[in-house]
């Protein structure tokens, strides 16, 4: 028999998924909006986290003969491919001189899926540590590489190695650590931390590039052991954002719950969407009228279409390397 899914989970990715959306529309809007730039930051702060965390705790059958070759083909033929797409594409809609073709620098958004093999690959060794060797392990290579210039975003390394701890923890949690986290009463402690972190944004000023983790320190000034401080601290404050907002996902099946079974079309398709739309005039429009509600309707409709079924169909051939029936496109159409 079949196991069934977990609908936290599902519920989780489809939200996370609507957020990355959502953060990628309102960044055309925060060099001149106060509010959408500490959205925007607060945003940044727990949702790619939160998405690499689930993504540890799905990784426990690493060890299983054929896992990396399996994670290989899932992620790695798709990043080749919509490197060359986006390489392309980003080429066509900006008038690029020449066509940007290197595989080994991530396009955009694209960083995530080579990360997140490596990350795979990276339990292989830590986890023949102790598990809090292996965590302290981890972080201490996290803050270290950002003393290391040549580590950025080629070949995403110096994502891979800040974000690494989120997805070795993630690796390491159960189930019922995140059932504990749903209560009720930890449900209104979750509340006050997200309430107060997003207000406090307003007063604290700083580069929303460190949210990326994708820069070595000397991209931000001055390099010294403070840099050291700032990154735990924004390791501290990454923890306790994505905890707090894991406690709010519905733990029920919901209305958008098979949705979250999709999140990968959505991750890989919406930059197609972004590209056009910061190359566009509708930016300058939006503006005018400063809606964030616009954006938010925005974000919901870009992210309801490429969860479709029609999408799915039409896109599986390229992203899962595989085909369903046409006849549920062409339903979809009707």
């Amino acid at each position: 028999m079949m196991k069934s899914r977990d609908s936290y989970f599902d519920n989780a990715k489809f939200i996370l998924i609507l957020l990355v959306v959502f953060g990628h529309i309102i960044r055309s809007f925060i060099d001149d909006n106060e509010l959408m730039l500490n959205i925007y930051k607060f945003v940044y702060t727990f949702h790619m986290p939160a998405f690499i965390l689930i993504s540890g705790y799905f990784a426990k059958g690493f060890n299983k003969p054929g896992y990396v070759k399996k994670v290989a083909k899932k992620l790695i033929l798709p990043y080749l491919i919509f490197q060359g797409l986006y390489s392309v594409y980003y080429y066509l809609i900006q008038d690029e001189s020449v066509v940007a073709l290197d595989p080994l620098d991530p396009q955009w958004s694209l960083w995530f899926l080579i990360s997140l093999f490596f990350w795979n690959v990276l339990l292989i060794p830590f986890t023949k540590m102790s598990k809090q060797w292996a965590i302290l392990t981890a972080f201490v290579i996290g803050i270290a590489v950002g003393y290391i210039d040549f580590i950025s975003n080629y070949l995403s390394l110096s994502r891979t190695f800040v974000f690494f701890p989120i997805f070795l923890i993630g690796y390491y949690l159960q189930r019922d650590h995140f059932r504990k986290v749903t209560t009720q009463k930890a449900r209104l402690f979750a509340a006050s931390l997200m309430v107060l972190t997003f207000f406090s944004y307003f007063f604290l000023e700083f580069d929303y590039s460190w949210l990326f983790g994708s820069k070595p320190y000397s991209e931000f000034g001055e390099v010294n052991v403070i840099s050291s401080f700032v990154r735990l601290g924004f390791y501290t404050l990454t923890f306790i954002t994505t905890i707090s907002f894991l406690a709010f996902i519905p733990t029920r099946q919901t209305f958008f719950t098979h949705l979250g079974t999709r999140t990968f079309f959505v991750y890989l398709l919406h930059g197609l969407f972004i590209g056009y739309f910061r190359n566009s005039a509708l930016p300058d429009f939006i503006k005018d009228y400063e809606s964030l509600t616009l954006l938010v309707v925005l974000s919901i409709l870009l992210t309801l279409l490429l969860s479709s079924n029609f999408v799915k169909t039409i896109a599986q051939p390229v992203i899962e390397l595989r085909a369903t029936n046409l006849k549920q496109a062409i339903k979809e159409i009707r």
